[in-house]
């Protein structure tokens, strides 16, 4: 499962004054400076899903550019690869695994290897979802299973196996991503992804109220209309091209243009420091204040 780790990048690492939550350790060739210096990311989905930048590959480097160490997980194994190049050619510290994040044994097996590796999960960022264009009755009952399994039962998973290990330090913190459909349904027929995101939500949340006085905080991104890799495999098949759905998406937001990965990633990488280290159960929208504005 793994694609190696490299040579002294294990899990020995050296002592120093506690400081927020990755307090009492840092881990050798971490960035010198960084919010999450001498921390660990485990992040799901981290690969994309064609050439660019989607979400959890934007999220992963940007953990890494930050002084974290990155594990890179995704279900497409040269995906999560790439990011791990990406990473160690910026001189940061990346683990790429394959894993199927609606397996549990798959998903324990990551957390294993992660925590063989480096000791710990400070960390957690799921960003696995899919689409399927159907409506209640055109949608099939494997293809609503499938969608909610990967959106919302994986979170569930990868919750399950890595909350004990954060309640053992008394510290962690977890970024869902969810999307803007969670909470306003736009013109998509995707009848399973508004429930599996809606459901993603209300789990994020229940997991901050629940584990806030352990000292571990939950949180979510609502996405909005971004550009990433993902729209051009899922969703432009909506459109009689795929300029006429760019041009459709863009006019969709108040500030006239989508977002991208790298908007989102910053989001995430605010819930999960330090600095916001008093917010737990937010869902964050990123969506140029569509939400604001019906659909």
């Amino acid at each position: 499962m793994s694609s190696g780790w490299p040579s002294g990048a294990t899990a020995s690492r050296e002592h120093s004054e506690p400081a927020g939550m990755g307090g009492g350790q840092t881990r050798p060739h971490a960035h010198a400076h960084g919010r999450f210096r001498g921390k660990v990311a485990v992040v799901f989905g981290a690969g994309s899903s064609g050439a660019g930048w989607g979400n959890g590959k934007a999220a992963a480097t940007l953990y890494a550019r930050e002084g974290a160490m990155v594990v890179a997980v995704d279900v497409q194994g040269a995906a999560a690869e790439e990011t791990r190049d990406i990473i160690r050619e910026e001189g940061g510290q990346c683990l790429a695994l394959q894993a199927d994040v609606t397996s549990s044994s798959a998903v324990a097996d990551v957390v294993r290897e992660a925590v063989d590796a480096l000791g710990t999960i400070d960390i957690l960022h799921n960003n696995v979802g899919i689409t399927d264009m159907a409506d209640v009755i055109e949608a099939g009952e494997d293809s609503w299973r499938r969608v909610i399994d990967t959106n919302l039962t994986s979170a569930f998973l990868t919750c399950k196996h890595v909350l004990p290990i954060m309640l053992e330090r008394g510290q962690g913190a977890i970024v869902n991503v969810s999307s803007l459909a969670s909470i306003q349904i736009n013109s998509y027929p995707y009848i399973s992804y508004y429930a599996a995101k809606a459901g993603l939500n209300h789990f994020t949340r229940a997991i901050a109220v629940q584990y806030a006085a352990r000292g571990i905080r939950a949180n979510a991104v609502l996405p909005g209309v971004i550009d990433t890799p993902l729209i051009r495999t899922q969703i432009a098949g909506r459109y009689e091209s795929t300029e006429a759905m760019l041009s459709a998406r863009h006019a969709a937001s108040p500030m006239g243009r989508m977002g991208d990965a790298w908007d989102v990633a910053r989001a995430a990488l605010f819930l999960a420091s330090d600095e916001a280290a008093y917010i737990t159960g937010v869902c964050l929208p990123v969506d140029g204040g569509k939400s604001c504005v019906g659909r």
